[in-house]
């Protein structure tokens, strides 16, 4: 593939992609999720300062948390999570440069996918992703951890997450319903056998 070739599939990438009003919805969805996501973690950091509480963890008296009890299935735990959702790959430098390259990797290949998306569903779920991987990942770069709040471990759901995780389970799940609507219209009747 020579420059020109990629430049070319570029160009015609952007023609289909700026008339396709799915294209810029998603976009607006992805915009507002991660500004909600940075928003979310401002606050929490900065306005209610849920890091600098230290106080006996709700379900671990023993041990002392950055957390405020809310309900009893509900607590904002301050939590630095130096993996991908979840936790899953925590690591130091190398997994943070790691999963920072994975993140821009996938924002690009669902930005090129989105361009061509004349799908509703599809189309929502790619931005609630891209916002949710665009909040997670702007926090990883800048310091180096995402910031997660959001525990629910009194619904016994071990693992604390944020608006950007939301998002992106939200945005696989729309994934998934159009995945399914998709295949329930290209589906042959019974009746056409």
């Amino acid at each position: 593939m020579t420059v020109e070739s990629v430049k070319l599939a570029t160009l015609q990438w952007w023609r289909e992609a700026r008339s396709n009003r799915l294209f810029w919805m998603a976009i607006i969805v992805a915009i507002l999720v991660a500004c909600l996501d940075q928003a979310s973690k401002i606050i929490i950091v900065h306005v209610v300062d849920l890091p600098g509480r230290a106080v006996p963890c709700a379900r671990a008296p023993a041990y002392l948390c950055a957390q405020i009890p809310v309900a009893p299935i509900f607590d904002l735990t301050f939590v630095k999570n130096y993996g991908a959702s979840f936790g899953m790959l925590a690591g130091g430098l190398a997994s943070r440069i790691f999963l920072s390259l994975l993140s821009i990797t996938i924002v690009i290949g669902l930005g090129v996918w989105l361009g061509g998306l004349h799908r509703r569903v599809a189309a929502s779920g790619v931005g609630f992703i891209l916002g949710g991987a665009l909040g997670n990942l702007y926090d990883r770069i800048a310091y180096g951890y995402v910031v997660d709040f959001l525990d629910f471990s009194g619904l016994y759901f071990p693992w604390v997450f944020n608006v950007a995780d939301a998002a992106i389970n939200v945005g696989v799940g729309l994934l998934l319903l159009d995945a399914w609507l998709t295949r329930e219209k290209g589906a042959p009747n019974a009746s056409n056998g």
